[in-house]
């Protein structure tokens, strides 16, 4: 019974905790302070309303009819009178991807023509809750192209340009591998036709070039041949086309490529793959060179052509990066940057800014430019990008890929999957979120492209701003204080220049001192007990940081947290804390609900409440002898056992020791003797057993058990030798001192001889070092005298 009401005070603390980890949706929910429908559901996707017009209580306010479902439910609002509606997601074409082969002889339009389901889909959104759907891409076979190939004409390309001259056909037959409608269109530019960028004297507007070179005049963009399924007219075109020349190194090529991408009609783009193929060996200028040519109108963005040539190159500037990704984005087209390889680092940046957009290196003389074209357009096919058009605010998009071979991709790699070949069907999860309804309310449309493809998905964005009882509002309702406001989902809204729950009250009379005199309790100077705002004569309640947390009551008197605690808990986990006092559950009692009526965690082992020494007192025992512990009064820690007690008198009937007048101590007891200790009786083999060692005068220990029936006759079985401890062993012991005596002896001995022999030896290397160094003196003995003596003869004169 002691492990239950643990579980049961676990349970309650598991509880407290859910409870504390739902907090920050409740707290979503209440902090919003909303006083209508649609400001709650606005205020987070889990918050409901209660639209029961008898939910609230006496000095809740109005806003606490906003709270998440769950705490909506506790609190008493039947689910059917819960405001919670949901978003949700239809689809209104849905036309399904083609699937054809090249060559095949159903020839399809390219509006007929799918690789992007659904088309067009409507979504319902409510404030925090993403709607996503999905979104598969299947790339088709033998789809029709449309290639503008846009060549540089300064005086540096004229090798190339007798090189391009065949290109027409050649590509024709190439491109026949990949599709069967295909078309090319060629155009050129070299420079703005103002100083610096050209030279401007009559000669040099005439022919550019130097020497003998016949040029032709410069400009800044010409369309010489608008896209043609004819390859032998675009080779014709090609070949009549001369060389131009400029000043300085940069070319004009971004206001040609602005005017290929808005000029749709004049080139004749389909909607089909588009490809603009750039071909130049230089740099280029961009949007703030143009003030180097006394040019600052940015450029307009528009078409500017007649008659084939662009005639505003002196009048815009050049346009910028940004307005070139714009509006080729915009017109669904694909760039090939043809360069040569010492521009191969200044056009892979350029890469890196326009989307769907490849670079190759063209040779001195463009041979290459056909495989340059294939090898770049298998790359830019092979990889799909979509993108979304601006957002509404408060709006988000998330994309989720899923390409080949388990590739998945999150974020903006989420929008793109690579190395997608003809066939292949890939799929993307969108999700969309609005945060907030627009000022408005008005349904919005968003459009997702993939770039280089014509076709687009349309999403008509509904937002949830109000709920479904807001249409069944009646103005002007007599429950609103006759008039002075709008009743809607179970509460007031009030019209302007009116407060309160039942707009009572006028914004004039909020702060009158008869008001607040009726917010105060018997007279007191508190108002609303300082836990809440007087509204209207009428005390509104303050919120806690902890939603569970409660004030209440006419005057804001009672809570909901201020009862009294036990084990840390709110009326002990066992009751209902209400204006701060405690309603106890069944068989729980006290002002903390911490005393318990049931007996059972008093009940003893042997059935006897207390084990009949005490009284069971709100599930506890209180024992009557303080001498006497445990949970069941079951234990005496000062008591003597009955080993003890009966030590005696047992060691007189079994052995005879001892005072006889002892052994009438235990008379009642029946004693049998047996053998060993394995005869003595073990616990559980008897109703009571308990088993017992002591020691006599002599030392010796003797063993014996207490065994008591049902009728409490106690019998005590006893072993009938004693265990006395042996004599130490004399002889032994001495022998064993002495030897080791002498063995240490001799240990030491030897210990001293070896050191001595040791110190001996180190003494006589080092007489025999000294003496190796020593150095002897060879000088003459100053007391010798030689034996022999010479004498010199004065007379001798030595001949």
């Amino acid at each position: 019974m002691m492990g239950s009401g643990f579980l049961l005070r676990l349970c309650i603390c598991a509880f407290c905790l859910c409870q504390s980890l739902a907090q920050p949706d409740g707290n979503e929910c209440l902090a919003a302070s909303a006083k209508s429908c649609g400001e709650c559901i606005q205020a987070g996707p889990n918050c409901g309303w209660c639209t029961d017009a008898s939910f609230l209580q006496e000095g809740m306010p109005t806003s606490a009819r906003c709270d998440v479902i769950s705490a909506l439910k506790e609190k008493g609002c039947p689910a059917n009178k819960i405001e919670n509606p949901r978003g949700s997601r239809t689809i209104l074409l849905n036309k399904e991807i083609t699937n054809r082969s090249k060559g095949t002889a159903d020839k399809l339009k390219t509006d007929e023509i799918t690789q992007i389901q659904p088309q067009k889909l409507e979504l319902y959104l409510r404030s925090g809750e993403p709607q996503s759907f999905e979104l598969k891409f299947k790339r088709a076979e033998d789809y029709p192209i449309d290639l503008y190939y846009l060549m540089d004409l300064s005086f540096s390309m004229k090798d190339d340009l007798e090189n391009v001259k065949n290109l027409g056909t050649a590509l024709m037959d190439a491109m026949k591998q990949i599709t069967s409608d295909f078309r090319i269109g060629f155009g050129s530019f070299v420079e703005k036709t103002v100083m610096p960028y050209i030279s401007t004297t009559p000669a040099k507007l005439l022919n550019p070039c130097t020497g003998e070179q016949n040029c032709t005049s410069p400009f800044s963009y010409k369309n010489v041949l608008n896209l043609t399924a004819d390859g032998h007219l675009f080779n014709d075109l090609v070949s009549m086309q001369q060389i131009s020349g400029n000043l300085d190194s940069p070319e004009g090529g971004f206001d040609a490529i602005m005017q290929v991408a808005v000029c749709g009609e004049q080139i004749g783009w389909r909607n089909v793959t588009r490809l603009l193929v750039f071909s130049t060996d230089a740099g280029f200028h961009f949007a703030g060179d143009g003030k180097l040519g006394g040019i600052v109108l940015p450029n307009d963005g528009k078409c500017h052509l007649e008659n084939g040539m662009y005639t505003m190159s002196h009048y815009y500037d050049y346009p910028s990066i940004a307005h070139l990704v714009q509006k080729l984005s915009e017109n669904n087209i694909q760039t090939i940057f043809a360069v040569t390889e010492e521009f191969q680092p200044v056009y892979k940046e350029l890469q890196n800014l326009i989307p769907k957009s490849a670079v190759g290196t063209l040779s001195s003389n463009s041979s290459n430019v056909i495989q340059l074209i294939i090898d770049a357009y298998n790359s830019l096919s092979s990889e799909i990008i979509f993108e979304n058009k601006k957002l509404p605010e408060g709006v988000t998009i998330s994309f989720k890929s899923y390409c080949k071979n388990g590739v998945n991709g999150t974020g903006e790699n989420g929008r793109k999957c690579s190395n997608i070949s003809i066939g292949d069907e890939v799929k993307f999860d969108i999700s969309i979120t609005a945060n907030k309804c627009p000022k408005k309310g008005q349904s919005e449309t968003v459009t997702i492209k993939a770039l280089g493809v014509n076709e687009e998905v349309d999403v008509v964005l509904h937002f949830i701003c109000e709920c479904d009882c807001h249409k069944d509002g009646i103005p002007n309702s007599p429950e609103c204080n006759s008039g002075n406001g709008t009743f809607e989902c179970g509460a007031c809204r009030c019209n302007e220049g009116r407060i309160g729950r039942l707009c009572e009250c006028s914004t004039d009379e909020v702060n009158s001192e008869d008001m607040d005199a009726s917010c105060r309790r018997d007279n007191s100077s508190e108002i609303c007990s300082n836990n809440g705002d007087c509204s209207c004569g009428e005390c509104v309640c303050k919120k806690r940081e902890n939603p569970n947390e409660i004030y209440s009551g006419k005057y804001c008197e009672c809570d909901n947290f201020n009862c009294d605690r036990s084990n840390g808990l709110i009326c002990g986990g066992n009751g209902i804390c209400k204006c701060r006092v405690c309603e106890c559950f069944a068989n729980f009692t006290g002002s903390a609900c911490d005393c318990s009526e049931n007996n059972a965690t008093c009940m003893a082992e042997n059935g006897q409440l207390c084990n009949g020494r005490g009284e069971c007192i709100c599930g506890r025992c209180k024992c009557n002898d303080p001498k006497f512990q445990g949970p069941t009064c079951e234990s005496c820690p000062t008591c003597p056992t009955v080993c003890t007690e009966h030590k005696d008198c047992i060691q007189c009937k079994a052995f005879q020791k001892g005072e006889k007048s002892l052994c009438n101590a235990c008379k009642d007891f029946k004693l049998i003797l047996v053998d060993d200790r394995e005869s003595l009786p073990k616990l559980n083999e008897h109703r009571t057993v308990m088993p017992c060692k002591e020691k006599d005068a002599d030392d010796c220990w003797f063993y014996f058990t207490f065994v008591s029936n049902s009728t409490n006759d106690v019998t005590v079985y006893v072993l009938n030798k004693p265990e006395c401890p042996s004599g130490p062993e004399i002889i032994p012991i001495v022998a064993g001192v002495v030897a080791g005596i002498v063995l240490i002896g001799l240990a030491l001995l030897l210990i001293w001889k070896l050191l001595m022999i040791i110190h001996d030896r180190r003494e006589f290397a080092k007489f025999e070092k000294e003496k190796m160094n020593a150095k002897w003196d060879a000088g003459e003995n100053p007391i010798y005298k030689s034996a022999v003596t010479t004498v010199v003869n004065p007379k001798y004169e030595g001949k």
